[in-house]
């Protein structure tokens, strides 16, 4: 617990420095961060041509006290940057930027975005991807949900054995699968990539901000069958519909190929799974009880005529 406090003391150390965040005008505005943050919420929640946002949810948002926030919304005032509409009372009335105001931001805006692109310009696509992923896990982690979109791309060099990766670790972590579920991802990975074939077999990776969310493949069983292999959704990200999603795609691939069935494998005790191909329309064909992973367990065949 100690080492976890300093190191996040010591990146708050960091961060503060590498924002910009210690100096007493924020990206040269004339304001400090506080002040800063809170025009750009205000700019979010709307401009004096629609929309506003209230004193209280400003408030709240950037957790200050209404003293505070009060003193700064009055700074603004004063400078035409922001009127304020009808309300039961002051803390009611929503707020919204004038044409000042809204030059005084997109001005912030502008520079805060050239700082930041300089300051990550020499990282390639793939660290880039790398930082994207740790900041949304610290985020996470720390209590604040990141809810930006998702999106379903096909599989990237790389991917493969991160998918590869991260079913075994959380298989280990959940069901104690540990190495030979290691073996099995990385026969089925490796397969998939030395023998693929274009136009017959794909990868989707569920990918918000250049983390993987989830992913699924459909392989050529052979007799028309596509099989559905390693779907997984990271812990984080179930009940966003993502396992949904995947299993849809590879359904849709499917048919679109003109395969006539699809098959897949899975095991009785990974019930979010079941119920993810049981509303997509499959249904269990045959059951057996195996000890591939150490323990007996039974495994179940899922298949749907297409």
């Amino acid at each position: 617990m100690a080492d976890t406090v300093a190191f996040l003391r010591a990146f708050n150390r960091f961060h503060t420095r590498f924002s910009g965040a210690l100096q007493p005008s924020y990206m040269e505005s004339g304001m400090g961060l506080t002040a800063a943050r809170m025009l750009y919420e205000i700019a979010q929640g709307g401009t004096a041509d629609d929309g506003g946002v209230l004193a209280m949810e400003l408030q709240s948002r950037l957790d200050i006290d209404s003293g505070y926030a009060s003193r700064i919304l009055r700074g603004f005032e004063k400078q035409g940057w922001i009127v304020r509409g009808r309300g039961a009372d002051a803390r009611r009335r929503p707020i919204r930027l004038t044409e000042e105001g809204q030059a005084a931001f997109d001005a912030l805006d502008v520079r805060t975005r050239a700082h930041t692109e300089a300051r990550i310009a020499g990282l390639d696509d793939a660290a880039r991807k790398r930082l994207a992923d740790a900041l949304a896990t610290a985020r996470q982690l720390l209590g604040d949900p990141v809810d930006d979109p998702w999106h379903i791309r096909t599989a990237e060099p790389g991917d493969l054995a991160l998918v590869a990766s991260r079913q075994t670790v959380l298989y280990d972590r959940d069901y104690g699968w540990g190495r030979p579920m290691e073996v099995l991802q990385s026969e089925v990975t490796t397969a998939f990539l030395s023998a693929f074939k274009p136009g017959r077999e794909q990868c989707w990776v569920a990918d918000r901000h250049g983390r993987m969310l989830g992913a699924v493949m459909i392989v050529d069983a052979g007799d028309g069958v596509a099989q559905l292999r390693l779907l997984h959704v990271e812990p984080d990200a179930r009940g966003m519909g993502i396992g949904g999603a995947l299993v849809d795609q590879c359904i849709a691939f499917a048919r679109e190929k003109g395969y006539s069935r699809m098959r897949l494998w899975t095991h009785t005790i990974l019930e979010g799974a079941r119920r993810i191909y049981q509303r997509a329309g499959f249904s269990i064909v045959s059951v057996e009880y195996h000890d591939h992973f150490g323990e007996p367990i039974q495994g179940e065949i899922w298949e749907m005529a297409l």
